[in-house]
């Protein structure tokens, strides 16, 4: 019985940890036990400072960033991101700019890496709206780019060929405001059709309601001019459809005690994101190489430009899912509901029935 089609997440995914030099051109080695990795998709953030969130797609390119805890557009900052590599990415440090950093001197950064598919696109013309697609389909990864119109409801191909669980729409260029972080999860809505809650991955806000721009499909999300489509805007989409073994997008609720929900995942994560969405509460960040052992204490906040938060004991990582430790409101709140995004650093058997191990 195979238990997962993924032996080794970390061909898909990997988190890397280093400290800042102050100098330019710095090459960043992956240590993927699948070997070379040449990441897709970097989300960035200083660790012991208080330094902004900055993610990078091979897409857009190098040195384009934005920014998962602010609504600015894309900004293209020479001397920050320098070019996604072999087994890696290079990176340079700019003083010019006041909180946008990668290799600033003595300061501690993270890096969570996602593979599409190289950075090679494709035109798609599943939806009403053409877009630009690179996408994994053994991962469930897709980036999307495309340019908003006139009219008011719109399709935008995502080239997974399943439905996706999770997606998020961010504005990069355009004339209008500057646009949240429009963030749609399964578990957040009655239907995966129909259903209009959203989330922004900005702010520490409950779910909304924004109708017409959440409807997902095998082939399509459904976009909003007003929203997520405007004309003369462009737009990055990143969409996210679960693998067994790999990657889980699901929901709990806390019980308001240190010894908190357990919730399985079906593999050992390497990587987890969480949000309440009953009522406001900082969007949480844990990863396995920053607390190597549990309980781990580490957590940063996508919304906020924060540095590591170590004052508690949060959550046990284990070989099948996650423990809740604290009463933290963020994510154990007695009644609160919590939606995740997790990806794996084992699976919990692989498919030739090899368990793994827990921390």
């Amino acid at each position: 019985m195979a238990y997962t089609n993924i032996d080794d997440p970390s061909a898909y995914f990997h988190t890397l940890l280093w400290t800042g030099n102050g100098a330019d051109n710095r090459a960043l080695t992956n240590d993927a036990n699948a070997g070379n990795f040449k990441p897709d998709f970097v989300w960035v953030k200083g660790r012991n400072q208080a330094e902004w969130h900055n993610v990078y797609d091979s897409s857009r390119g190098a040195n384009k960033s934005l920014y998962p805890n602010s609504t600015y557009q894309e900004e293209s900052l020479s001397e920050t991101f320098e070019s996604f590599d072999t087994n890696g990415f290079t990176v340079s440090y700019n003083s010019a700019y006041s909180s946008v950093f990668t290799n600033k001197n003595s300061t501690t950064y993270v890096a969570w890496q996602w593979k599409a598919n190289g950075g090679t696109t494709v035109s798609n013309t599943d939806g009403s709206i053409t877009s630009t697609v690179q996408a994994n389909t053994d991962a469930g990864f897709s980036i999307m780019t495309y340019s908003g119109t006139t009219g008011d409801v719109h399709t935008i191909g995502h080239g997974l060929g399943v439905t996706p669980d999770v997606w998020i729409v961010k504005q990069k260029s355009g004339n209008s405001e500057f646009k949240d972080w429009f963030f749609w999860h399964k578990d957040m809505a009655a239907s995966n059709v129909v259903d209009n809650r959203m989330l922004f991955l900005n702010t520490n806000a409950a779910v909304g309601t924004y109708t017409g721009i959440n409807a997902v499909t095998s082939s399509t999300i459904r976009v909003k001019s007003s929203t997520t489509a405007q004309n003369g805007d462009t737009y990055v989409a990143y969409c996210f459809a679960e693998k067994q073994g790999y990657s889980k997008f699901g929901s709990y609720v806390g019980n308001g005690n240190d010894n908190g929900p357990f919730v399985y995942t079906g593999f050992k994560p390497a990587f987890l994101i969480m949000k309440r969405t009953d009522s406001t509460g900082n969007w949480v960040m844990f990863d396995t190489k920053r607390d190597t052992y549990n309980v781990t204490k580490h957590r940063l906040f996508p919304n906020l430009s924060n540095s590591d938060n170590t004052t508690r004991n949060y959550i046990d990582l284990l070989s099948n899912g996650f423990k809740m430790r604290n009463t933290d409101v963020d994510h154990n709140a007695s009644g609160a509901t919590i939606i995740y995004m997790a990806f794996a650093e084992n699976p919990f058997t692989t498919s030739k029935g090899v368990p793994t191990t827990a921390r």
